[in-house]
């Protein structure tokens, strides 16, 4: 077996891969170790320096790797990927006193007790044992100042159709922040996860880079403290705290919106940390150029990397997530139902997580196991409001009858301006006011794709903020089907 294997193994993958992803994951990575096995193929062991980066290796590379490994190699290869071990650093204690000295950091220390120089605290000459250090783990450090949540991980982060975009996004970022997507501008509404998933790139990187400076707060708090600076006049302390960092988190951009001097200070750090390649994740209830008194020059910083949606779960990702949460809370959810929960409770994780706690809460206290009879009576007030919601089809007659054209125009191909138009509003209203999804309300639209939908509610939201008239019939519409 020649021992540079590995090395032709990269500079294939590098031909192979694009630049940024060899860049991002494979050029970082240390020489492999290569071995022959007593049964006659070639073990080849690459050593990563963290478990996020080994969980990314093995699933989107280890396979391609392999193969080409064992191509270049002419027989079977096999790949194994490890943890690097870390050194664990050596201290002296010193008799008498307990005092520790790091050889890493004071080796002239070690040279003065081994020539009897040092003493302990009673004047006799100090006596040498080494001990393994336990330093504090990465997030004990830094805990108190990044504000992570350490339980919103991308392990805890249920994958699927409709967080896929900005789930994918946001791996990259943590693995190579400052680079691709940034800014990385995270939408939707309440209870989808965004928080959840800022918070995972900030794990991920913290594990990655124990010193990096990271720092995640809601949108409200960086307000505050635009304003005590403004009262204390020391401005110079709040560019040391934002504009030295390497990854910005902030939730809710959409609460700066009417506040100038906020905005100004925003503009400086957002501009400060991108000329340093720091990286930038924030989140809004609605895309960049949705948003209302925010000054363009913002928005249009904000839609300058990528702006990804997070949508409400599918079917088949409440009902995972249901039973993911409930296996975390030391209880068994069968599959049924979930399901019956999972079509009852459409709009977002958070109401899924209350029903699920009303549930087990039920059926601890009435001693009785999880069944559908169960939850229908653990979640009969919330079934009932769920009843009484306005229904797609009502909002497409509401809206035809408004306008005086046919119930069929809203499932035809027909495309005049007098029909588009009620079209798109009536699709807005759908996303408004229930809880479908957008491939939901696509399909009760003439079958038409979610990305059309998606239009459809983007330029009625915007209009609406424009134009008073479309505002004031929309009005009439939300307080008719409300009715």
């Amino acid at each position: 077996m020649t021992a540079d294997l590995w090395q032709r193994g990269c500079e294939r993958l590098a031909a192979e891969l694009p630049e940024q992803q060899f860049n991002t994951w494979i050029r970082p990575l240390p020489a492999a170790d290569v071995a022959d096995s007593e049964a006659g193929d070639a073990v080849v062991t690459l050593r990563v320096p963290n478990r996020f980066k080994l969980d990314w290796i093995r699933n989107q590379y280890a396979g391609r790797i392999e193969a080409l490994l064992t191509e270049i190699a002419g027989k079977p290869v096999r790949l194994e990927i490890a943890l690097a071990q870390r050194e664990p650093e050596q201290r002296l204690a010193v008799n008498g006193v307990g005092s520790v000295i790091s050889i890493n950091s004071r080796p002239q220390a070690l040279s003065q007790v081994l020539s009897g120089q040092a003493t302990n605290g009673n004047g006799h000459p100090a006596s040498l044992s080494v001990v393994p250090s336990t330093p504090p783990s990465p997030t004990q450090r830094a805990l108190a100042t990044n504000r992570l949540n350490t339980n919103l991980t991308f392990d805890t982060l249920v994958p699927g159709r409709a967080n896929q975009m900005a789930r994918t996004a946001a791996l990259h970022v943590a693995g190579a922040p400052g680079q691709m997507y940034n800014p990385l501008f995270i939408y939707g509404g309440v209870g989808l996860g965004k928080t959840h998933l800022i918070h995972a790139v900030g794990n991920a990187l913290l594990a990655d880079k124990p010193d990096a400076r990271i720092l995640y707060l809601h949108a409200e708090q960086f307000i505050t403290d635009v304003v005590k600076n403004y009262q204390r006049k020391t401005f110079d302390e709040l560019k040391a705290k934002y504009h030295s960092l390497d990854l910005l988190l902030i939730d809710d951009v959409q609460f700066f919106a009417g506040k100038e001097r906020t905005q100004e200070e925003f503009f400086n750090a957002f501009e400060a940390l991108l000329a340093k390649r720091a990286h930038i994740i924030m989140t809004s209830d609605t895309y960049p150029k949705g948003l209302v008194d925010i000054d363009e020059r913002l928005t249009s910083r904000f839609d300058a990397g990528l702006t990804v949606a997070i949508e409400p779960p599918e079917l088949e990702m409440r009902v995972a997530i249901l039973m993911r949460k409930a296996d975390a809370e030391g209880a068994t959810m069968p599959e049924d139902v979930a399901f019956f929960v999972a079509k009852n409770v459409r709009a977002n994780v958070r109401e899924l997580e209350g029903a699920l706690r009303k549930i087990l809460a039920y059926s601890r206290f009435s001693h009785k196991d999880i069944n559908i009879q169960l939850a229908r009576e653990a979640l009969k007030d919330l079934l009932s409001i769920q009843n009484r919601q306005v229904g797609v089809e009502n909002i497409q007659k509401t809206v035809a009858d408004f306008y005086k054209i046919k119930v069929a125009d809203m499932y035809s191909k027909k495309r005049p301006a007098s029909i588009a138009r009620p079209r798109q509003i009536a699709m807005y209203l759908a996303k408004e006011m229930t809880q479908k999804s957008l491939p939901e309300i696509g399909e009760l639209f003439g079958g038409r794709d979610h990305t059309t939908v998606l239009h459809a509610v983007r330029k009625i939201a915007a209009e609406r903020q424009k134009n008073t008239e479309l505002n004031q019939q929309l009005h009439v519409l939300e307080q008719t089907l409300k009715g």
